[in-house]
């Protein structure tokens, strides 16, 4: 080989290793340099989001999930799905719920209705009244039983306008608590056919996407040919803001869930002993802009968005619970008090937060046609609730329902702000009123979203730390 020829490969070989180097450390930024700046449809910064997560909300929400209040759910993993005959349940161990014996439930959360926060629900005498009251009514035979029937339906039917989920109904036997802190969300090797029906069935059936659109929603559509997305988020700009609203919340859940996996994800199993941690590799899969052709970055800025909207609603729920009559009710009165104190020292993080989501730019038109569009939306955001009893693996079936039924109570709280207002002090409210499931599922939600944005933060010091060892 010529000495020119040495000298030119030479320096092909020096560029190329620059190159390498530039790759490298550009590689950490990537997803720091693109999930940067204003979120469209809100006056809000990320890193903004960033700090009060991280000083205020993600330490004390944290405290709040592992209290008895709010650690365990009850939950019926058994419901059918009401949309395509099942493939049957996940046999990979990981994915089994172990649930929690009644005698680890405390009394409190076990016994009494539904509402068991309220201290006019805790007491005795008049629990015994209620039941009293039921026996008697249970005698009355002059209706007939095509009337019962008929006034149950309306029952139904008025507890059912402001819900927009398909609430599980805890008297079931098939319901069952769960303890969510030995239950954890996390990868557990569901995949495949059964998991991409779900998804694809969210996203192009229940996201307002016209037939006009190609361009599949869903992020795990097996191909997207050539396009780069340009066209679908022309589409996507041009919808009503209740629309992209709608589709920017369900995008931020599915980054969150998959933000989850990534961070607790198995890495090896030694002896039986599983290790669980960040796999870096599976997360730039999923939302590296190069592998992901841009589509990364836009999924993590909507789950931004969707923790705006449900900090949102924590922030407007408060004065539901700042009153009196509200117990956090286990039985035991001194961390009840303290779980209390707790709950509401986040709410006041929440109010104190300056950039909030304005809820009252969505269905502000023609009252007919913002009617309209609102329960439209409710029952899209209900049949999603209800997808997820199409989920194949009962721990991805947990954490789903808890976490699209707590974004559906913060919905349903963003749009009852007038009741809000006009809670009596001393008594309930006919008006407006939480289960204690919603309230557990509202926190845990939340409290899910927190955690996605921590584990934003750790996987760009990761990601910085593999740039350091390459190096």
């Amino acid at each position: 080989m010529s000495r020119g020829a040495r000298r030119a490969g030479a320096g092909q070989g020096a560029a190329a290793a620059v190159q390498l180097l530039v790759s490298l450390s550009f590689l950490p930024r990537v997803v720091e340099a693109q999930v940067v700046g204003v979120l469209d449809d809100c006056l809000c910064d990320i890193t903004s989001i960033d700090n009060f997560n991280t000083y205020k909300i993600f330490p004390k929400i944290k405290q709040l999930q592992e209290r008895d209040y709010f650690r365990y759910y009850k939950v019926n993993l058994n419901r059918p799905c009401p949309f395509w005959a099942e493939d049957g349940h996940c046999s990979i161990k990981d994915c089994h719920v172990e649930p929690c014996p009644e005698s680890k439930i405390p009394f409190g959360i076990k016994a009494g209705p539904s509402n068991k926060y309220l201290k006019v629900a805790n007491n005795t005498k008049e629990l015994q009244d209620c039941e009293q009251a039921n026996k008697l009514g249970a005698i009355n035979n002059t209706l007939s039983n095509q009337s019962k029937e008929a006034f149950i339906d309306w029952a139904r039917y008025d507890d059912s306008q402001d819900h927009f989920c398909e609430l599980d109904d805890e008297r079931s036997p098939a319901a069952q608590y769960v303890d969510l802190l030995l239950n954890p969300e996390r990868y557990t090797g569901y995949k495949g056919s059964s998991a991409w029906r779900v998804w694809n069935s969210i996203y192009e059936e229940n996201c307002f996407k016209p037939r006009s659109v190609y361009r599949p929603l869903n992020p795990l559509a097996p191909s997207r040919g050539e396009d780069d997305g340009e066209s679908f988020y022309t589409w996507l700009e041009g919808l009503c803001l209740e629309k992209r609203v709608f589709y920017k919340l369900i995008s931020g859940l599915h980054a969150s869930i998959n933000l989850h996996l990534c961070a607790n994800y198995l890495l090896e199993e030694t002896w039986g002993k599983p290790s669980w941690g960040h796999n870096i590799k599976e997360f730039k899969r999923r939302f590296d802009p190069v592998e992901t052709k841009g589509e990364g970055p836009r999924r993590l800025k909507n789950l931004y968005f969707l923790y705006l909207i449900e900090l949102r609603a924590l922030s407007k729920v408060a004065p539901y619970f700042e009153r009196s009559i509200v117990d956090l009710y286990t039985g035991n009165v001194e961390d009840d008090a303290d779980t209390k104190s707790l709950l509401l020292s986040i709410f006041q993080d929440t109010k104190s937060f300056p950039m909030h989501f304005d809820e009252k730019s969505m269905f502000a038109g023609n009252k007919k046609g913002a009617k309209s569009l609102k329960e439209e939306f409710r029952l899209h955001f209900k049949n999603i609730s209800r997808i997820m009893d199409c989920v194949g693996c009962d721990k991805c079936r947990l954490w789903g329902k808890l976490q699209t039924q707590g974004l559906g109570t913060a919905l349903k709280i963003l749009f009852s702000e007038k009741e809000i207002q006009k809670l009596p002090e001393n008594s309930p409210s006919k008006g407006f009123q939480l289960t204690r499931q919603e309230i557990v599922a509202l926190l845990n939600a939340f409290g899910r979203l927190s955690t996605s944005i921590r584990e934003l933060q750790n996987f760009k010091v990761l990601l910085q730390h593999s740039r350091c060892h390459c190096m």
